[in-house]
């Protein structure tokens, strides 16, 4: 028998630049996981909005491209697939993206040509939503639908709350925050926003999750709960999101008169746009408009040593029988 293990991530373009980015939209915007407007006309809608945004979300990405690495996303899942491929050397490892290059079906594909008779699958989100983790599930049976010999299939459950995962983040964080020179007034802790009718009618278990990664991770800091705000970003389109809204956070704090705020993201696995632009960009000049000075914004788990460890804790407990 044959085990593999594959890494999914959502996905990024292939250059900064407006047609990758274009095609990149494309795929991701029309995926009904991540825009549930089925009573919508949002096709059309999407081809107007395939028209300007882009240029607009390629101007964004070159703030953030490496031009040795590229992609930080992709860097950072490299090596996440190369430290597992030292800790697993018996498995075949590798990982496919959701949207954009290389996709899951076509990696799923090669493995299994590669005699993969049991797959052990990892969805690079902490927490559980239909627009991230159900969304690699379907990038994954739409390959299998098409293969003739079907691996045995373990797909790894959420860890939101899992020692391991949340052992990484406040060592992370911890070892940052001994570095700076200064003392932080304020921690926000900042997760990728849905819409709220995702939650409430569709039942999606997002919001649920987060709350359980936020309560676990500030009691095993110590902080009080005056010293933490919760809060969710990139919003998009015109429905009622999870509130309260990062920018708007940090602006009330700034007018407020807190000067110094340490930003963290534990949603993100890996450092993307949302993180090391939204947050470590827009939402710096956010914040220092309203009266704010200093907005740190911890690193991401990417391919931190700690982080590479947890994530062979959780393989391995899910992979039980099969490593």
């Amino acid at each position: 028998m044959k085990t593999g293990l594959l890494l999914v991530q959502v996905g990024t373009p292939d250059a900064p630049e407006p047609g990758p980015v274009r095609r990149y939209l494309k795929q991701f915007l029309s995926d009904r996981r991540v825009v549930d407007l089925k009573w919508f006309p949002w096709i059309p809608i999407l081809q107007i909005l395939l028209l300007f945004r882009p240029g607009r979300s390629a101007a964004k990405y070159r703030r953030i491209w490496d031009p040795i690495t590229g992609s930080p996303l992709r860097h950072h899942t490299t090596n996440q697939r190369e430290a597992m491929r030292t800790r697993f050397p018996d498995l075949i490892v590798d990982y496919g993206m959701q949207y954009g290059n290389p996709g899951v079906g076509a990696v799923v594909d090669r493995m299994i040509r590669q005699g993969v008779d049991r797959l052990i699958v990892m969805p690079m989100y902490p927490q559980y939503s239909m627009t991230t983790t159900a969304g690699a599930t379907d990038a994954l049976f739409r390959e299998l639908f098409k293969q003739v010999r079907v691996p045995a299939i373990r797909i790894i459950p959420p860890y939101y709350d899992h020692p391991a995962y949340i052992g990484a983040l406040t060592s992370i964080m911890q070892a940052d925050l001994a570095k700076l020179s200064w003392t932080p007034e304020h921690y926000v802790i900042s997760f990728h926003g849905i819409p709220v009718r995702y939650c409430q009618k569709l039942k999606d278990p997002y919001a649920t999750h987060v709350k359980a990664t936020t309560r676990s991770l500030t009691q095993k800091m110590g902080w009080k709960r005056s010293l933490w705000t919760q809060s969710f970003q990139s919003i998009f389109g015109r429905e009622v999101w999870l509130k309260p809204n990062t920018d708007t956070i940090l602006e009330d704090l700034a007018k407020k008169g807190v000067k110094k705020i340490y930003a963290l993201t534990p949603g993100f696995t890996a450092d993307c746009l949302e993180t090391v632009d939204e947050i470590g960009h827009e939402s710096l000049e956010a914040f220092q408009k309203a009266g704010g000075e200093s907005l740190r914004l911890c690193p991401g788990l990417n391919d931190h040593p700690i982080w590479i460890d947890a994530m062979e804790t959780i393989i391995r407990q899910e992979g039980l029988g099969w490593i």
